[in-house]
């Protein structure tokens, strides 16, 4: 048994059976879906595309504000294809209000996070795909918890569009503003819900008002290494930022640290990033926590660098650092800074762009693997 993970969870890959489906919704249906679902109601088919516009581009579903169609069939239009997927228990706010964590009630009573962060140049709102996760990682929150259920791509969606809404109200401190961002870094593995979660993304990219008509190059799907999905989003088409959670470049360490290792092994899953930079031509972000003595280690980072280095040096990868985020009751802490320091001097050394992740929302439980959903 591992020093490191000395109690590990099982990983799960299947939501538990019996877990009801969340009611259909406009945004988990292409638009002329929605045509069908729309004359279902007994309602003309061009009804879809007013209700889309309402949805998708003026961000509105209260029947109140939708003018342009017949107050007598408004309420109808709504219940039918707009049913309320998650509903807020509590907001909590840091960074002088630039930084807003949105704790969900889905249907079915399971709760999930997502936070909304605003920077001077973008306004990024971090997603859940799933209540709780399977991955079983031991440093994070969200992994302790298990696994619940898949989100559908309705309420995958419901998050980003209230970010959205937030922005154009100018809820967020600093004035209405456009968002322009979205990481799948919240809680679940994105990749373990790959349908739901690609039918989101699709919602995203699509112009009005089929969708948000967001650009794909600003959408970031994040994954501990599910090899065979992450071959499958290379073959999409569609140009998101792929994040590999790394974690630790060596499978003895990993095998702990991330338990999906024990399946795909560090070099199968890099090679699929790699695989994926090189036919989307997207730069892939390699993530890694910074643990205390556990993976901090000087020639970790050289053993990373290489390893990273050994795919060429034409700008596919890049690091992004992140101080471990305190998680209650947890053995592990953020590494030294001057630890921290001497690993990025020496993936640069080997010419890996590397940066330190910014730990917003921190005081609140809202940066990374501190999600962890908790109805106080």
């Amino acid at each position: 048994m591992s020093d490191v993970n000395p109690n590990p969870l099982p990983l799960v890959f299947e939501q538990p059976k019996g877990r009801g489906k969340p009611p259909r919704h406009l945004a988990d249906l292409d638009l002329d879906a929605r045509k069908e679902a729309v004359e279902a109601l007994g309602l003309p088919g061009y009804r879809a595309k007013q209700l889309s516009t309402h949805y998708f581009t003026r961000l509105v579903s209260d029947p109140e504000e939708m003018t342009d169609l017949p107050a007598g069939i408004r309420d109808q239009l709504v219940e039918g294809m707009l049913p309320t997927l998650i509903s807020p228990v509590r907001t909590l706010e840091a960074d002088r209000g630039t930084t807003r964590k949105t704790l969900w009630r889905l249907f079915d009573g399971a709760l999930v996070e997502s936070v909304l962060m605003r920077y001077p140049d973008r306004a990024t709102i971090c997603v859940s795909s799933q209540a709780g996760c399977g991955m079983a990682c031991p440093f994070c929150a969200t992994g302790q918890g298990g696994l619940q259920r898949n989100m559908s791509t309705g309420e995958i969606i419901e998050q980003v569009v209230d970010g959205a809404r937030a922005m154009a109200r100018g809820e967020i401190t600093g004035g209405p503003g456009r968002l322009s961002n979205v990481v799948f870094m919240g809680m679940g593995e994105p990749m373990a819900n790959y349908k739901a979660v690609i039918g989101a993304v699709r919602r995203m990219v699509d112009d009005g008002p089929s969708g948000l008509g967001m650009s794909a190059r600003n959408i970031t799907v994040s994954t501990v290494g599910l090899v065979p999905r992450i071959k499958q989003l290379t073959t999409e088409g569609i140009p998101v930022t792929l994040a590999l959670s790394l974690h630790a470049p060596d499978d003895e360490l990993r095998d702990d640290l991330v338990p999906i290792n024990t399946r795909f092994k560090v070099a199968e899953a890099v090679e699929a990033a790699w695989e994926y930079a090189r036919t989307t031509k997207r730069r892939v972000s390699i993530e890694y926590a910074m643990i205390k003595d556990i993976n901090d280690q000087g020639w970790r980072a050289d053993m990373l660098g290489d390893l990273l280095q050994s795919y060429g040096d034409w700008g596919w990868v890049h690091v992004n650092l992140i101080p471990l985020n305190p998680t209650p009751g947890s053995i592990w802490t953020a590494s030294r800074p001057e630890d921290e320091r001497e690993f990025v001097r020496r993936l640069e050394a080997k010419g890996i762009p590397t940066t330190v992740r910014d730990t917003r929302g921190q005081e609140i439980d809202g940066a990374c693997g501190q999600l962890a959903a908790v109805d106080a």
